[in-house]
């Protein structure tokens, strides 16, 4: 049995207040289009459950963090979007904004209401606007993706959030059960949408509030000062030549990204996917208290990086920027991935994304190469001002590999390439690419 809104609402929150509900349009019978029956529909939607329309909006306390609530009632109408609907929206992001707290969309809706036609489907601008808005304030947005949600419920406050966190066996998607075609039914749930690149985490129910409590807590703490640079984790000895630098980097031993993320924060949420269809393993991205500041971070894992994991980071970056949290990037990558399926997925078009999001940062981004920087795909990932290196890594135009068949050498010259290349950490400082090596 589904739990009702304001059930919901008090599980997870504490010190609930209601906001005062617009007075509704109470013009015309049977609503804007004279459905008939509708108002009759409505006043046994108010017996059955006790509320006046399918949303409750309120605010209440996360943890230590006020938050804006919008909790939906599946019980009124399916949760459909109405005229009405639309009203207590637009009044509790106007509430939010004024307010300046992050607003939670709590969803279990089945679409726009049937009853009210087109003025209902229009709702769906109207409520895209007052996110687009909040949006522009700088105020974060997390949904909470019950069962189900459906339609413009999910094309807007779910799909459209900041961070969405779905129930575990959700029904979600943008067609709802009883309109999409026959077939894999399991492409429309929660577990999909995770494997999709469209959901950030599915969070067990008992879970709900102390990881709603942990993210509004990441989205609302930083302080805006440049993220320093972690200390290194593996050897400390400088290479002597490029191919020992190459080597150490490749050495299955040296500590990788995971390791450096759980040694920087005292704790950390991952955000997952590029909101496109993908999801690159190979690249950890979200956001980390360390010392009470949050920091956000995009880093790569050791694996050529895949279009996903690029667009997974543009969005990381360009998230962090609009709510003033400073970044941290780890480079770790023999490059991106060149596969034909790689460039069907558009790799120029994903690198670019990241170039772009951390030229156009307004927020300090720092960088620490930990491992391989395989050319571009490394690159993209470096901030070009404020960027160190451990011991054990290198950054090259290209791997010493491929700058040997480039130039047509035999094999057993590439580690005399490597030698040419300056990929060292101490050549990366002396050229002006690095602005120092960290130590343990």
């Amino acid at each position: 049995m589904r739990e009702s809104a304001r059930a919901v609402i008090g599980s997870v929150c504490s010190g609930f207040t209601e906001l005062p509900a617009p007075e509704p349009d109470e013009s015309g019978v049977d609503g804007p289009i004279g459905w008939p029956g509708y108002d009759s529909a409505r006043a046994r939607a108010v017996e059955r459950t006790g509320e006046q329309e399918s949303v409750v909006c309120g605010v209440g306390k996360f943890g230590g963090t006020e938050a804006t609530v919008i909790a939906w009632e599946f019980g009124f109408l399916g949760g459909s979007l109405g005229r009405r609907t639309g009203d207590r929206i637009e009044a509790a992001f106007e509430r939010a904004r004024e307010l300046r707290t992050p607003v939670v969309s709590m969803i279990a809706t089945g679409g726009s209401r049937m009853q009210e036609g087109m003025a209902a489907l229009s709702q769906l601008q109207r409520i895209a606007r007052q996110a687009a808005l909040t949006r522009a304030a700088g105020l974060p947005q997390v949904a909470v993706v019950r069962d189900p949600t459906t339609g413009g419920g999910w094309a807007t406050l779910g799909a459209g959030s900041d961070v969405a966190l779905a129930l575990p066996g959700a029904q979600v998607g943008f067609a709802g059960s009883r309109v999409r075609p026959a077939g894999d039914a399991a492409a429309y749930t929660a577990e999909s949408q995770l494997a999709s690149g469209h959901v950030d985490q599915i969070v067990p129910a008992a879970e709900l509030g102390e990881r709603l409590g942990r993210w509004l807590s990441l989205l609302t703490g930083a302080d805006g000062a440049p993220a320093p640079p972690p200390s290194a984790l593996g050897s400390g000895d400088l290479p002597s030549d490029g191919w020992a630098a190459v080597r150490a980097a490749r050495a299955p031993s040296r500590p990788r990204a995971e390791s450096y993320l759980d040694a920087y924060f005292d704790w950390r949420e991952d955000i997952s996917g590029d909101r496109c269809g993908g999801v690159d393993p190979g690249v950890r991205c979200g956001f980390g208290m360390r010392s009470g500041v949050t920091v956000a971070y995009a880093a790569q894992c050791g694996t050529a990086t895949l279009p996903s994991g690029f667009r997974t980071a543009a969005r990381l970056i360009r998230l962090a920027d609009r709510l003033g949290i400073p970044v941290l990037t780890l480079v770790d990558t023999p490059g991106a991935a060149n596969d034909p399926a790689a460039e069907r997925a558009g790799a120029g078009a994903a690198i670019a994304e990241v170039f772009a999001a951390v030229a156009g940062a307004r927020v300090p981004v720092t960088t620490l190469v930990i491992g391989e920087g395989g050319s571009g795909g490394a690159l993209a990932f470096a901030h070009p001002e404020r960027t160190w290196v451990t011991p054990d890594s290198f950054f090259s135009v290209t791997s010493p590999e491929a700058a040997a068949s480039i130039l047509k050498r035999a094999p057993s010259e590439v580690p005399e390439t490597a030698n040419q290349l300056r990929l060292r950490p101490q050549d990366l400082v002396e050229l002006g690419i690095a602005r120092g090596i960290v130590t343990r």
